[in-house]
């Protein structure tokens, strides 16, 4: 108990940086996998050819490789981000990617008929999609959105091979130093609890948006 207590500090601190790039991560990347994704049905078909082949190629990769790839193949060309900046950078591209498809085909899954009943009544297209289209997108695609965002907090952990401080690294060097699996086992509750708490919210989520129960 005493080794955990004297650990707790270290952890709490790389657990802050964890809980930093996550919330940012989501802040960001929802409204950019939104735009993504109405981009992705765009009638102008460069615009639409365009995401379709940048969500191919942050789907396609892993995250760990378009870690390094920000943080190491930028400064080849002479952009030096910092390590925080550049993991933060390359999980929201990553993450925005994911939920393009999501509010793609949630966009796509609401009935026509609704386009053209909008059309009659003189609504604009830009009025259908954030007056009519997208409240019901957004009730839909819930339950896929939390799934992804209990990926994020375990895909939190990558960016330890940017040699960030974050809670799996500070776990990491603890075992290391100590020879002893306690730290990773701290680290291990701390991520249940922040999936649980994930999973949780977007229950209750889905209960407010469940209007029919």
């Amino acid at each position: 108990m005493d080794y955990v207590l004297k650990l707790l500090p270290h952890m709490l601190e790389g657990w802050k940086t964890t809980l930093s790039l996550f919330f940012l991560t989501l802040i960001l990347c929802l409204p950019l996998g939104t735009i993504m994704g109405i981009a992705r049905i765009s009638k102008f078909k460069p615009l639409q050819w365009f995401m379709e082949f940048y969500v191919w190629i942050f789907r396609g990769t892993p995250l760990l490789l378009q870690l390094l790839f920000v943080y190491f193949g930028l400064m080849t060309v002479g952009i030096r981000l910092e390590r925080f900046t550049a993991a933060l950078l390359a999980f929201v591209l990553n993450y925005a990617a994911y939920l393009a498809e999501i509010i793609r085909s949630g966009i796509q899954s609401i009935d026509r008929g609704q386009y053209e009943a909008a059309d009659v009544l003189g609504l604009t297209r830009f009025q259908t999609m954030t007056n009519i289209i997208l409240p019901q997108v957004f009730k839909r695609v819930v339950p896929p959105i939390g799934n992804e965002v209990i990926n994020l907090v375990k895909d939190s952990a990558l960016i330890y091979v940017l040699a960030i401080s974050e809670l799996l690294r500070v776990a990491k060097t603890a075992v290391m130093r100590d020879e002893t699996f306690v730290p990773f086992i701290m680290a291990a509750v701390f991520y249940l609890f922040m999936t649980a708490v994930v999973q949780q919210f977007f229950k209750w989520v889905e209960h407010k948006f469940d209007y029919y129960r």
